[in-house]
């Protein structure tokens, strides 16, 4: 049937995670490491901020990006108003 959307784009599974983190850069480097995370996007942003990253872990992809609170995405960490302790800034 043309025009028909695809409802899983190929690559990806039927739920992908999308995460807001603060320290989006950090983050990839520490997932590499720790769990052998293949990069397969970054969109860069000014002040050395993540607009955009994908991941990919065991043939599961994760999306991530930063925070940007003007824009109204945060972190749990503000969300929650809770002091959480980072291991990425």
């Amino acid at each position: 049937m043309a025009g028909t959307v695809k409802p899983v784009p190929d690559g990806y599974n039927a739920v992908t995670p999308y995460l807001i983190v603060d320290g989006a850069a950090k983050a990839l480097d520490f997932y590499a490491r720790a769990f052998g995370a293949r990069e397969r996007f970054r969109l860069p942003m000014p002040g050395d901020k993540v607009g955009h990253a994908e991941i990919e872990i065991g043939g599961s992809v994760i999306m991530l990006a930063d925070e940007f609170p003007d824009m109204n995405c945060k972190s749990p960490r503000p969300i929650a108003g809770r002091r959480f302790r980072s291991t990425f800034t």
